[in-house]
């Protein structure tokens, strides 16, 4: 087989994986929104596109650590919004905003570790624990806030959420780009990354084969919670106030991005390369849905379809690989005799 051969069939089997499926779509969705809407890829909109969503997409890189791990942090949006609403109450004390965000950074420390603690040490279930700290979590937030909206931050702070730093490019957009070469490089070419996986794909085999669990679920935890944190203290930067419903609801775009990016819900199997393809088909599917006119609670509910066909059709298609190749098996062995 030629060079040429060679790539030509590289490429057709990656267009065969999940992966490929994903670049097929994006590239329609991008075709039918530029129909639509002729100023659709313009750079305004492009960065306006992220801009809109880039805490969520932060989030996204974090999860995806925790469900290949074959765990879930359904409590990752009432941690923003606990971080945000305890900046807003402490500079409504009159604190210093620099004291505020450190405070609302270790809030998101704190809390990513209260539910590690829970998880990978006691060993309950993550789906219960953050279920439980999702519904804390906000209510905390609830009760700093009630049912008012701080603003009134110091302009650079505003800036920090509002204003480009490098080019077009925001300080938040700055920091996904980093985290997603970090999240590249850990998850896909470090140690700490295959025992991530290891772990998913089963965690008692790897706790026999040296792997330390609770460390590896204590650190993604503590880091999920952290980055929560930090995007949300963005997200009150740019929007310049902050409620105690903050980010409410983000945590169904976060799963789903993952989930659709191929990352098993069962864990030990995803990459990064395929989220970021499903990132791009969320945000462009939204975008585009907002230049139709479509209101948001549509736009809701065509995501809540993506995250069930994200977690039905690779199931789906797993089964029937699995089907054809025990066929391909038994019509071996019929041949053989």
């Amino acid at each position: 087989m030629s060079d040429s051969q060679g790539f030509l069939y590289g490429f057709w089997e990656r267009l065969k994986s999940w992966e490929g499926f994903l670049l097929v779509l994006l590239v329609i969705i991008v075709i039918m929104n530029s129909v639509q809407a002729p100023a659709y890829l313009s750079i305004g909109n492009q960065v306006n596109l992220f801009q809109l969503s880039i805490e969520k997409i932060i989030v996204a890189l974090a999860m995806t650590f925790i469900i290949i791990n074959a765990e879930i942090d359904l409590s990752v949006a009432s941690m923003m919004g606990l971080s945000a609403c305890t900046l807003g109450w402490l500079h409504e004390q009159g604190m210093p905003i620099e004291i505020g965000l450190l405070v609302g950074l270790a809030v998101g420390v704190l809390g990513g570790l209260f539910n590690g603690f829970w998880i990978a040490v006691v060993g309950l279930p993550s789906l219960v624990v953050t279920l439980a700290t999702m519904i804390m979590y906000r209510g905390l937030a609830r009760v700093l806030l009630e049912d008012r909206s701080i603003g009134n931050f110091a302009e650079w702070f505003d800036a920090l959420g509002q204003q480009s730093v490098i080019g077009p490019f925001p300080l938040a957009m700055i920091l996904f780009f980093v985290l997603v070469v970090i999240s590249i490089v850990l998850l896909q070419y470090s140690g700490f990354g295959r025992y991530v996986y290891v772990i998913g794909s089963n965690k008692d085999v790897a706790r026999f084969s040296g792997v330390k669990v609770r460390r590896v679920k204590l650190l993604l935890f503590t880091a999920s919670g952290t980055v929560a944190a930090v995007a949300g203290l963005f997200f009150a930067a740019r929007l310049g106030a902050v409620r105690g419903d903050l980010a409410n609801t983000f945590e169904l775009d976060i799963i789903t991005m993952v989930l659709l990016g191929g990352v098993s819900i069962f864990g030990g199997s995803g990459s990064i390369y395929g989220v970021l393809l499903s990132i791009l088909i969320v945000l462009n599917l939204r975008n585009g849905m907002a230049l139709a006119n479509i209101t948001g609670h549509v736009q809701t509910g065509v995501i809540g379809v993506l995250l069930i066909l994200s977690v039905l059709v690779p199931n789906m298609v797993a089964q029937v690989r699995s089907v054809l190749n025990q066929r391909r098996i038994m019509q071996s062995q019929d041949l053989e005799t």
